[in-house]
């Protein structure tokens, strides 16, 4: 708990989430910021993505995070601008569904390029900034249960989002000696815009019975795990795949 006593957890930290104009990423920067960490938003809504840092008192840059320079620009832009990087949430994703047999390759690249890819140059740039400051580092992926147990229909996604827990385990081993650790987030069913257009009452209905605890989660259930992986208690921690499922998957 935070009092006039004790110091916000994150006093003092700098923070990048990608993806954060709604959803997940929105939930996770509001708590970030809450906490007393200063925060940059990337993300490729404008309007909604300059709204919500203004709300959290953080900052803003546009990015396509489907290019790699311009994605490259963008996290170096948030370094210069934070003034440093202790923490990197990469949360931004793309979710489309299509049956095996009939994903067409440009959709998959398109998955790969903004799911996965883009990973790869914020962790380098953020990973670089990181050592050359000497002070190790934070870096929170978002995968996803579909990375472990698969899922019909959306075998981009869910092949991307295992290539994220992979990514994240090099991370971890390859960045350990520079004191930044690398831990990935798999959640479940997960009630936000992604993927709202087609569910109905029905698969929330299912979809909640396969919890133990008979619900589908929040963003604010993912954020409270990312938090805590921000901060340094979460120090011991890394190369780990956290599922935050209510129990859907236990392993």
């Amino acid at each position: 708990m935070i009092t006039p006593e004790a110091p916000a957890p994150l006093a003092g930290r700098r923070a990048i989430v990608t993806g954060a104009a709604r959803g997940i990423g929105a939930a996770i920067a509001s708590r970030l910021a809450a906490s007393g960490a200063r925060v940059a938003i990337l993300d490729l809504l404008e309007e909604s993505g300059r709204e919500h840092a203004e709300r959290i008192g953080g900052d803003f840059h546009h990015v396509d995070l489907g290019d790699a320079d311009d994605t490259k620009r963008a996290v170096g832009a948030a370094i210069d601008g934070l003034g440093g990087i202790d923490v990197l949430v990469n949360n931004a994703g793309i979710l489309r569904f299509a049956p095996l047999l009939e994903i067409d390759v440009s959709e998959w690249d398109q998955t790969f390029a903004i799911n996965t890819r883009s990973m790869l140059v914020t962790t380098q740039t953020a990973a670089r900034a990181m050592i050359a400051a000497g002070h190790g580092g934070k870096m929170i992926n978002l995968a996803s249960m579909a990375g472990k147990a698969g899922g019909q229909g959306h075998a981009h996604y869910a092949a991307s989002k295992a290539a994220v827990i992979a990514l994240t385990r090099v991370t971890a081993l390859e960045l350990g000696p520079h004191g930044i650790t690398a831990n990935a987030l798999c959640p479940g069913y997960v009630l936000t815009e992604m993927g709202a257009a087609t569910r109905t009452e029905a698969d929330v209905a299912e979809w909640a019975s396969y919890s133990p605890l008979g619900r589908l989660g929040v963003a604010d259930d993912v954020a409270g795990v990312a938090h805590f992986l921000a901060t340094d208690d979460a120090d011991y921690l890394t190369g780990q795949a956290f599922n935050v499922t209510g129990g859907m998957i236990m392993h």
